[in-house]
């Protein structure tokens, strides 16, 4: 947190506005933005033969994160990875997006800008402008994110497409950010009972934190998917937990699946954290979200292909619909997988979660 606090309300909403706009990348930098910051709308030039997708992700203090846990900076660019995660899952690409952000009375306006320092910096990284948004006065932190994302008309992938003798596969590996949450959360019980003698103990477990602080949208797989010349049947990325995008991907597709455990990718550092916590692993891959990784079907030979390449695992096939959802461990057998995941209006976990 910034040592200095100067109060929003010193500068006012347009003050604020303006110092935004002298963090974040300028984007009238690219020629086809007619207009930005500063007007009711942004203004943007399609170009020919090419398609539009727009995505709204909404983050809430005390849903999604906790300020106390969380750095702004941090908060900032993760607010943007989730949005251009979304983008990335239908084959397109981030070009704009808007951010209304509700800020209370508790922030200070060097709060506020390390958040958009955080958010510029991603925007940075994902190669998309920032070209408006909203403020407002809230009981609690939120920030709210339109994205708009581009690709050519016969490229989109949709979640529905999964064909019968299709391969799942996933990106990267599962249940770290899971792991990070669990980490932190323990941390701030000790924080709280030890007061003023609490010393961070992080170091150890920094790749599990950093995936659950600061993920990384999977827009480069993109490029590995263009340079193979393989187009997924069906796409989805990770961010409520394995179990419920299979189903998502299922339920699309009027198809069934079936999990192989033994075929997760998962880090060892993540086994570590479970163990600590004397928790099933599994249970942070299948329900625990926030991976933001790709999970897709393809033909087995293009899915064989992406596994000599190092970019993905298998972990499953594709049914008929009469199969329904399956998970296929050593332990346990083939026993149904139920579509769990992150409930808003509920507990954590919900077999109702989407």
């Amino acid at each position: 947190m910034p040592h200095s606090f100067t109060p929003i309300a010193s500068i006012g909403e347009f003050g604020l506005i303006d110092r935004i706009a002298e963090i974040v990348p300028d984007p009238l930098e690219d020629k086809r933005i007619l207009c930005g910051i500063g007007d009711d709308a942004a203004v943007f030039r399609a170009s020919p033969g090419r398609l539009q997708v727009m995505t709204t992700d909404t983050m809430i203090e005390g849903v999604h994160f906790d300020r106390a846990l969380t750095p702004m900076a941090y908060l900032g660019g993760k607010s943007i990875t989730v949005s251009v995660s979304d983008i990335v899952a239908m084959n397109a690409r981030p070009a704009l997006a808007t951010i209304a952000i509700g800020i209370p009375r508790n922030m200070s306006v060097e709060m506020v800008e390390a958040l958009y320092e955080g958010i510029g910096e991603a925007c940075t990284t994902y190669g998309l402008k920032l070209v408006g948004g909203d403020t407002s006065s809230s009981h609690a932190l939120y920030i709210t994110i339109t994205m708009i994302g581009e690709a050519a008309d016969d490229s989109i992938i949709f979640r529905q497409g999964a064909r019968e003798g299709d391969v799942l596969c996933v990106t990267g590996d599962l249940g770290g950010a899971y792991a990070g949450l669990q980490v932190l959360l323990d941390q701030r019980r000790a924080m709280d009972e030890l007061g003023k003698e609490f010393e961070p103990d992080l170091e150890a477990h920094r790749r599990v934190i950093d995936q659950q602080l600061t993920p990384a949208a999977r827009l480069d797989f993109l490029d590995v998917l263009s340079e193979m010349s393989i187009r997924p049947s069906s796409m989805i990325d990770i961010s409520d937990g394995l179990a419920s995008e299979v189903h998502h991907i299922c339920s699309s597709s009027d198809k069934g699946a079936t999990i192989r455990v033994t075929s997760l990718p998962i880090d060892p550092l993540t086994r570590a954290v479970a163990d600590q916590f004397m928790d099933d692993v599994d249970t942070y891959v299948f329900y625990g979200g926030e991976d933001y990784e790709l999970l897709f079907t393809v033909y087995l030979e293009e899915g064989e292909r992406l596994v000599e390449s190092g970019q993905v695992a298998i972990i499953g096939e594709i049914l008929e619909s009469s199969k329904g959802v399956q998970a296929l461990s050593p332990d346990a057998g083939l026993i149904p997988l139920h579509p769990a995941g992150f409930d808003h209006f509920g507990d954590s976990f919900s077999e109702n979660g989407v």
